[in-house]
């Protein structure tokens, strides 16, 4: 089977081959535990467990590593942990706050069906990899101290920018960070930093006589270095990391080893919008896994973890994803029919070779779940082939031991206010009058996802829109 992947440093699409067929070695950035994991992180969640299923596939589980880190040192972490344990000593509060927002991380993301990654580093276990590679780029001219701060010196990597491609003026502003007055240049990034009371600090590297704490992307590079070796064959994560983190993970390995690479295929999924825009809590439209999985919060509901699954791998990774709540409908809507259909069903060995091969083109899940389609079709006509379904449901992580009830999670259980539904209508004819259609489709949806289908007929004597309902299980 020939494995094709998009490179985001060639910027093209090529047959991927490892470094050791009985090595394969895959490093993913995970969550900073500060808060709950949203939407948006999933997608990465997602789509990469989706190449480390399809990669075992290929290589066998025992030739695959995968490393997903969990950042448990940050900026926003301290700040955090003194705003929910105000009552604690600052150190005991983010102990606190990371070890609560890791297990509902793993309790969230379990929920989506996805498999544990072979080894997942904690940022705080891998500080003196971070503080040798502080030294190691001081001793080689990358780097340089100043104010108790350590630096990497972006002019002295020639090629520096290849990964985003973009120009230098680019970068500064995609940056957004303020140029300390202390820094040689405007682009220089941090290293390690000091600490202030009531924050994690360790010994400085670099002959540093005051305690402190590493930089963001240092972090990353130490863990992949200790797990993965300086170079190994993919790195993943959201293409909102590309620049500056991902850039600044390249410079720092490669200036500090000597490479031509870190990561052999650097691969980015797209962005997520919510209803058409962009997610933030401003807007009102930030939303959670555990929120989706637990609480009416999206479409007045929550969602079985398989069905959020579905809905992400319906578009293709590397494109942007529109999350509605008609696509978590609709999704819902095939998954348990998909359950219908395998019910009681004993799944083939192995997944059709025509699903492999869709997946082996650079992820292409719309047409493997063409394909799934397909196979459901026949399914329906002949229930012996019922077994290929499933195969292909569960090679996709879509499917495990539910059946269709159990994926129509708080839908049966939903009691039909009418009168409350009369006012929905009649708030939805409000806004097709101002013509807000966006907020016409939002209630459109939302009774959608109830159960509840609407139904606009012209009345031929009035000519007004007439809006009735039914139930639709």
């Amino acid at each position: 089977m020939s494995l094709s992947l998009y490179n985001t440093m060639t910027r093209g699409k090529a047959a991927f081959s490892p470094r050791d067929a009985k090595n394969v070695r895959m490093y993913v950035c995970g969550p900073t535990v500060y808060d709950l994991a949203h939407i948006g992180n999933a997608r990465p969640i997602i789509v990469f467990d989706v190449l480390f299923r399809l990669l075992r596939h290929v290589y066998g589980d025992a030739h695959v590593t995968y490393a997903r880190n969990i950042t448990d040192v940050d900026d926003k972490i301290n700040a955090r942990a003194v705003e929910r344990f105000p009552e604690l000593d600052p150190i005991a509060a983010i102990k606190k706050l990371t070890t609560e927002t890791t297990s509902q991380f793993h309790a969230d993301i379990a929920a989506l069906g996805v498999l544990a990654p072979t080894i997942e580093p904690r940022a705080t276990d891998h500080i003196a990899g971070m503080r040798a590679l502080c030294d190691t780029l001081l001793a080689k001219g990358h780097a340089y101290v100043v104010e108790n701060h350590v630096l990497f010196h972006v002019p002295s990597m020639a090629d520096y920018g290849r990964l985003s491609g973009r120009s230098v003026d680019d970068m500064i502003a995609g940056a957004r960070v303020d140029v300390a007055p202390y820094k040689r240049d405007a682009m220089d990034f941090v290293l390690w930093k000091p600490s202030a009371a009531g924050v994690p600090a360790w010994p400085s590297p670099c002959g540093i006589a005051v305690a402190g704490r590493p930089g963001w992307h240092i972090e990353c590079s130490a863990m992949s270095e200790q797990h993965l070796g300086i170079e190994f064959d993919i790195h993943g994560g959201g293409i909102d990391l590309a620049f500056p983190h991902h850039e600044n993970e390249v410079a720092q390995s490669r200036c500090a080893h000597g490479t031509a690479t870190l990561a052999s295929v650097w691969m980015h999924n797209g962005f997520l919008q919510v209803e058409g825009e962009k997610m933030s809590k401003s807007l009102g439209n930030f939303i959670t896994i555990n929120e989706l999985l637990a609480s009416k919060a999206f479409g007045g509901q929550p969602w079985h973890g398989r069905v959020l699954r579905l809905a992400m791998l319906t578009t293709h990774y590397r494109q942007p994803i529109d999350w509605t709540v008609d696509r978590l409908v609709q999704a819902r809507a095939t998954l348990i029919e998909f359950a219908d259909l395998v019910q009681g069903a004993t799944p083939a060995v192995a997944p059709l070779p025509e699903v492999v091969a869709a997946l082996s083109d650079d992820l292409n899940t719309p047409s493997a779940l063409s394909i799934i389609h397909g196979i459901a079709k026949s399914a329906r006509r002949n229930p012996a082939t019922a077994g290929e379904l499933k195969a292909a449901l569960q090679f996709l992580g879509l499917l495990g031991s539910e059946t269709a009830a159990d994926l129509d999670l708080g839908r049966a259980a939903l009691d039909i206010d009418a009168a409350e539904i009369g006012r929905q209508i009649m708030a939805r004819a409000d806004a097709r009058r101002a013509r807000d259609f966006k907020a016409s489709d939002r209630i459109r949806d939302e009774l959608a996802a109830k159960g509840i289908q609407l139904k606009d007929t012209k009345n031929t004597g009035t000519g007004e829109i007439e809006t009735t309902w039914e139930v639709k299980r």
